[in-house]
């Protein structure tokens, strides 16, 4: 099972990664291809049945992929800027399951600032890996992601170190400049009690260009609108909807770990399971403090298509 879900992602990365290997790529061609997957995923695999979504954006709970499964995930933040042009920011996700204890992603990531450009920001590669097979009180997840994006990267997936709202000034056309090859390492702590969902994660990254390590936190809490399921199928059931909070910011990093001169934002987040498989989410997100932008609007819609790996293992056997 580990080789075949392996197997299976390292097709799907080398698929993608040959998109990618010129970085003058225009952002219009990737976001052509990001659509030709989600249209292939939902032309090929129309039927899908999952469980409840968390409603987190940036907090990670102990829930992983079912082993298999593809997610196939759009989102966006609109951020406000003060001093400058507020900006537009967005990303696709590819989830798959290579294991029932190993969720790994694949990210590709925009912005548009206005009155200025839009460009392509980067991709990331994400792991997840859960040591525990049982549930238990508290649910430890180990998580890995290597990042290669640019300076103008403003998804805002985490808050670490003294990232702050003035560093969002520069233009498009300076910012795109720099490069960054990162390394991030996250634990995440999640029980479920009585329904309730309590996360807490631990970020530590690494620039790999002999920067110092930063550092950062996202909390979040949740419960759905009903735990009872209704006697019939229905889309706005009560159980449905999953509602909750989550709050994030920066700690520093090696050299002056702490709050001083870091942003930190809490948003209030609602997730709105549809029978039919996708699921939708929404999230305002407000500062805490002068460094932090004033407002953040995030939004996201997502569908899982079970038996995905097990599909594109047939295919290449009948070929081959």
């Amino acid at each position: 099972m580990f080789e075949k879900g392996y197997r299976t992602k390292l097709v799907l990365f080398e698929l993608v990664d040959n998109q990618l290997q010129e970085e003058k790529l225009t952002l219009q061609t990737h976001v052509l291809f990001s659509a030709a997957w989600l249209l292939a995923a939902l032309a090929f695999f129309p039927h899908s049945s999952r469980a409840q979504e968390s409603p987190y954006i940036v907090t990670y709970d102990h829930y992983l992929e079912e082993p298999g499964n593809l997610e196939v995930e759009y989102f966006s933040t609109f951020g406000t800027q003060r001093g400058g042009n507020d900006f537009h920011s967005f990303w696709t996700e590819f989830e798959y399951g290579a294991t029932a204890w190993w969720t790994t992603e694949l990210y590709l990531d925009g912005q548009t600032t206005f009155h200025d450009s839009t460009v392509f920001t980067g991709l990331r590669f994400e792991n997840r890996i859960r040591p525990l097979k049982h549930e238990h009180f508290i649910n430890p997840v180990l998580y890995l992601e290597y990042e290669r994006k640019n300076g103008a990267d403003k998804i805002l997936k985490e808050v670490e170190g003294h990232d702050v709202e003035s560093d969002f000034l520069v233009p498009n056309a300076e910012a795109r400049k720099e490069h960054i090859n990162e390394l991030e390492f996250k634990l995440i702590f999640s029980s479920t009690v009585r329904g309730w969902n309590f996360a807490e994660n631990i970020i530590a990254s690494k620039n790999l260009s002999n920067q110092p390590w930063e550092f950062g936190y996202a909390l979040g809490a949740s419960h759905p609108l009903a735990l009872k399921a209704s006697a019939r199928r229905c889309s706005f059931c009560r159980e449905n909807f999953i509602a909750g909070v989550e709050m994030y910011g920066g700690l520093g990093d090696r050299y002056s770990f702490g709050l001083n001169n870091t942003s930190h934002y809490v948003a209030p987040v609602v997730t709105w399971n549809l029978p039919s498989g996708w699921t939708l989410r929404l999230s305002p997100g407000f500062g805490l403090n002068g460094n932090s932008h004033a407002f953040l609007l995030r939004w996201g819609v997502s569908r899982e298509i079970t038996g995905f790996g097990s599909a594109v293992s047939r295919l290449f056997k009948g070929r081959s």
